[in-house]
């Protein structure tokens, strides 16, 4: 038998099935928003009680429990209710409700700022992000990491004068590594860090962002006399540039804003395309130390950054003073 005429006959299937579960998705999602406004607005005419809502939700449950099977217990009505309070705009709702699965929408509604959450919807969306990669996200606070790098972000920017609207997703600080499952304190090296990330380099183009493409580790680049290794080579089809990355497990030095500035002028001098815009090095460091930061030539090369990575997963606490951390230097600049 002919196996392109199977072949095709299972793509056909396949593709009904997806029409299929896409539908069915989009009226659970817009059937969950409804309900959630219903259980609102019945709370809110009851609202002179004070366990109230309590009571409807539970009975409610039971009900629809009941006739609909499982899916309606009290937590997710719960969530129904939720769901429809984050966006209250019916308008907003079905434009979102074919979009993402409600596997989702009940991830990110637990997000407080709205602009975190709208953050969140259009990297699912644009990214395809499946709802393992934004749990994982929004446990390693991504969108506060971009934010903190905003010194980053305005040093890109003035110098991919064209990229402006696609380089506010591209520097995060710190990078997490937790999935190259490293304990604390960590007692590996640099090249066993960069097998790791190139072992789990999904996970680690998920980390890094948008439009990254992965090029080569300890990629030689070659003058007439001398040979020299980049740990990491990556090209952002976005930014429409090259990428190096140099690992480190020590402190920032001098020693390494240096050699990576002279990585960045060979790769522009020998490899960079004409239609390439220039050539971007971050170095990845466990730590920063602000007086190189602050007097080195990482303070006024565009191209050249510095951030750190945390190669195992820390607790929300000292992710966000990390963070913070980060906030103040910027301020102090």
């Amino acid at each position: 038998m002919n196996i392109t005429y199977i072949q095709e006959i299972k793509q056909i299937l396949q593709n009904a099935r997806n029409k299929a579960y896409s539908a069915v998705n989009t009226a659970m999602v817009e059937a969950y928003w409804q309900i959630g406004q219903r259980i609102v607005l019945q709370e809110q005419n009851g609202k002179e009680r004070a366990n109230y809502g309590e009571e409807v939700l539970k009975e409610l449950s039971k009900s629809l429990t009941e006739e609909f099977g499982k899916g309606f217990s009290y937590a997710n009505l719960r969530n129904f209710r939720q769901f429809y309070l984050s966006y209250p705009n019916a308008e907003i709702c079905y434009a979102l409700r074919s979009k993402l699965t409600w596997t989702h929408h009940r991830l990110i509604m637990r997000v407080e700022d709205p602009l975190a959450r709208e953050f969140y919807i259009k990297e699912c969306e644009e990214q395809q992000w499946s709802s393992r990669e934004l749990e994982r996200n929004l446990t390693t606070l991504y969108f506060q990491r971009i934010l903190s790098s905003r010194d980053n972000i305005q040093k890109l920017n003035e110098s991919n004068t064209n990229e402006k609207s696609n380089s506010n997703e591209f520097i995060k600080d710190p990078y997490v590594f937790e999935f190259l499952n490293i304990t604390e304190p960590s007692t590996v090296n640099e090249r066993e860090i960069e097998s790791a990330l190139i072992t789990n380099l999904k996970d680690f183009l998920l980390e890094l962002g948008k439009g990254f493409s992965f090029v080569g580790r300890q990629f030689r680049i070659s003058t007439e006399t001398s040979h020299f290794y980049i740990d990491l080579v990556f090209y952002n089809y976005i930014l429409k540039c090259f990428v190096l990355f140099d690992l480190k497990t020590t402190k920032l030095t001098h020693q390494d804003t240096g050699q990576m500035d002279m990585y960045i002028r060979m790769f522009d001098d020998l490899k960079k395309q004409s239609n390439d815009n220039p050539t971007i090095g971050i170095i990845l460091c466990t730590e920063k130390d602000e007086t190189v930061v602050k007097y080195s030539i990482l303070k006024d090369n565009k191209q050249l950054f510095a951030t750190k990575y945390m190669p195992f997963l820390p607790t929300e606490k000292e992710l966000i003073e990390e963070i913070e951390r980060e906030k103040i230097r910027l301020q102090l600049k």
